[in-house]
């Protein structure tokens, strides 16, 4: 019998939602539709804005919170037009994250999970760190369970590389134990840049960013930053890697086009540093997310990490833009079949733990 969930992420890049719609029954991931939303500018600007705090911030939040609501539901609705017949177990909806505290024991992913029960009449689980955060891990990433899952093979060892806002990693050497961290800054900075400076929402194939030099003073001053040596479990988010801490190293003189050349090295050199300081003997990197679409990013991770094979999830047979929200899909169904979700050698957490809070249609 089909077991058929919807999965829903909008992440750090404030881009919008997406969805897929996909049948969990056997070992491999079966996806029956996939659908997009974006952000209006209004409250892609007002989730930006909710990452710092400011005047009536909780009433602001709770409107956003309902506003995506909306969105997740009309995504949905998207999904199940193309499958009308689908009868689908839970949605699995993370959430948009507008705090990552873990030191402070919170995170923070806007939904209003009632309504979008309300508005879909389907189960939803929502809420997934919480948990993990209050078992005293850093409550992200969580992907690296599913990438196990579905991703592990016997041999050769692989590592996945999810590129999102924030870059984190999965690695999976054959018969040893999965670990996972945040390596630092994905498509987060570099889209920043590129749409103060050109207006555009990311730099497509990262060809600006191709035409310009690397600022080898900058690039050095960004990555003495604590976060890259310190050792895992470790994540992030915007509450660090951000527009105002790239402009506390800017001298103001520098071309707009070096910036984000540096940016790009940036993200490439310490994610390529990562996999080869703490997943030694890795023979094939899989890239995900946006990230894994941008060809200039993609070309710096091949040439510093040969001679691994370097390659999108596509390869493996799920689309690398849909990685992220198949995984919260999975992650509802181990939430409503009672199984952990976590790896607490990946969030530092005291133990696995059943993930999420659900709410019933």
């Amino acid at each position: 019998m089909p077991e058929i969930f919807i999965g829903l992420m909008s992440g750090t890049s404030l881009d919008g939602v997406d969805g897929v719609l996909v049948d969990l029954s056997h070992g491999t991931p079966r996806h029956l539709a996939h659908a997009h939303q974006a952000f209006a500018a209004d409250l892609r600007d007002e989730l930006l804005a909710l990452n710092t705090a400011g005047d009536d911030e909780l009433a602001r939040a709770a409107r956003a919170a309902n506003a995506l609501a909306r969105i997740y539901a009309a995504t949905v609705a998207a999904l199940l037009a193309q499958k009308p017949d689908a009868k689908v177990c839970a949605i699995g909806c993370h959430g948009q994250t507008v705090r990552h505290r873990p030191a402070d024991g919170y995170s923070i992913q806007l939904v209003n999970g009632a309504l979008l029960a309300e508005l879909t009449n389907i189960d939803i689980v929502c809420d997934f760190r919480s948990r993990d955060i209050a078992a005293g891990g850093e409550g992200a990433p969580l992907v690296p369970a599913f990438h196990q899952a579905v991703f592990a093979a016997r041999d050769p060892h692989r590592v996945i590389v999810n590129i999102g806002g924030i870059a984190n990693l999965s690695n999976l050497p054959p018969a040893e134990s999965t670990t996972g961290f945040d390596c630092g800054p994905g498509n987060i900075l570099m889209d920043a840049w590129t749409q103060r400076h050109r207006n555009e929402p990311f730099d497509r194939d990262g060809a600006w960013a191709a035409g310009g030099c690397v600022i080898a003073p900058l690039l050095a001053q960004l990555r003495e930053d604590g976060f890259f040596s310190r050792p895992p479990p470790k994540s992030s988010g915007r509450d660090l890697f951000n527009i105002a801490w790239l402009e506390r190293h800017l001298s103001g003189a520098e071309q707009p086009q070096d910036v984000e050349a540096t940016l790009l090295e940036l993200t490439a050199g310490t994610i390529s540093d990562a996999i080869l300081r703490h997943c030694s003997g890795a023979r094939e990197i899989y890239l995900c997310g946006g990230g894994a679409r941008n060809t200039a990013l993609c070309r710096r991770l091949e040439a510093r990490l040969a001679p691994a094979i370097v390659s999108a999830t596509d390869t493996l047979g799920i689309n690398a833009e849909f990685v992220e929200a198949t995984a919260f899909a999975w992650l509802a169904q181990r939430t409503m079949t009672v199984q952990c979700g976590n790896l607490p050698a990946v969030t530092g957490a005291r133990g696995p733990r059943i993930l999420g809070a659900i709410h019933r249609a």
